[in-house]
């Protein structure tokens, strides 16, 4: 089997996998790409991660993922803001052992309202205090900072930053090298603003990951595993692709789902279902480079 060129395995779709496994799956179904987390890539530590990566043949497209600095200014806030320092240094090393194309992008989820808090405005605040103070060490490490915004449902504990626009707006003040944006279908499909903020980022060249997976209700107990292959849901993947490929993004797209029949199932199989899925519903709106080609 052969993936799509610029298909990418966020390894989040293979969650109880090692990042040998991870890298077996994707490899195994043919893909060019795999999208890391931190905690897979710790557990083996750095330095090997990094030898795994480049023995692999695969490009990274992000790293996954920092963020969750919205508590008050102390020692918890001291220790985030020093916890996504090493993740900007993992990320900038995985994407040098990558195969040519990888990105150096670190995905930010930044974080709900602290406990006890109602201060929706404060937390969003201390996001831009956090970008302000992490983007000299990501501009140092040639890595960009996507911030991500996630679904409204996820606000009070995972991130207070919900629309495009609204990353847009944090991201406007640094250079779009050091901070851009992810557009995730699963958390931007339902934004009445979506289509006009995706010109948006691209005007801005803020466009630093392109996620996928689908929505569909009713939504599981446990909101977070709600995600879907696509093509099970009500997104509408050719839109929302050809709006990103018209502001020029040509970089991997990943596929992140989380789901517990997904993570349950045979990581082989998750890795070539990921890419039939992908084929049907995502691969016609796309550009090939001719560099992946």
């Amino acid at each position: 089997m052969t993936a799509h060129p610029r298909l990418s395995l966020n390894q989040a779709t293979v969650r109880k996998a090692t990042l040998a496994q991870a890298i077996e799956a994707a490899v195994g179904a043919g893909y060019q790409a795999l999208g890391t987390w931190r905690e897979p890539v710790q557990e083996v530590g750095l330095d090997t991660a990094v030898s795994m990566i480049a023995d692999s043949g695969l490009r990274v497209s992000t790293h996954c993922r920092g963020g969750f600095f919205t508590v008050p200014e102390g020692p918890d806030r001291r220790a985030s803001i020093a916890d996504n320092i090493v993740a900007i240094e993992e990320t900038a090393r995985l994407a040098a052992a990558g195969a040519p194309g990888s990105r150096p992008v670190l995905v930010l989820v930044v974080g709900g309202i602290p406990e006890g808090s109602r201060d929706l405005v404060g937390a969003r605040a201390r996001v831009a205090d956090a970008l302000a103070e992490l983007a000299p060490h990501a501009a140092a490490a040639g890595v960009t900072l996507a911030i991500e915004p996630l679904h409204p449902m996820y606000a009070t504990d995972r991130a207070v930053v919900s629309t495009l626009g609204q990353a847009l707006d944090l991201a406007e003040p640094f250079d779009p090298a050091v901070v851009g944006v992810t557009v995730d279908t699963f958390h931007v499909f339902w934004d009445p603003q979506v289509l006009d903020q995706i010109e948006r980022a691209g005007r801005e060249r803020r466009i630093a990951t392109y996620q996928v997976c689908d929505y569909a209700t009713p939504l599981p107990a446990d909101v977070l595993l709600a995600r879907r292959y696509m093509g099970e849901g009500v997104i509408d993947f050719a839109l929302l692709t050809r709006a990103v490929e018209a502001t020029g993004y040509d970089g991997d797209v990943e596929v992140e789902i989380f789901n517990a029949g997904v993570w349950a199932a045979p990581f082989d199989q998750v890795a070539e279902r990921t890419a039939q899925a992908f084929d049907q519903t995502v691969a016609p709106r796309l550009r090939t480079p001719s560099a992946l080609a």
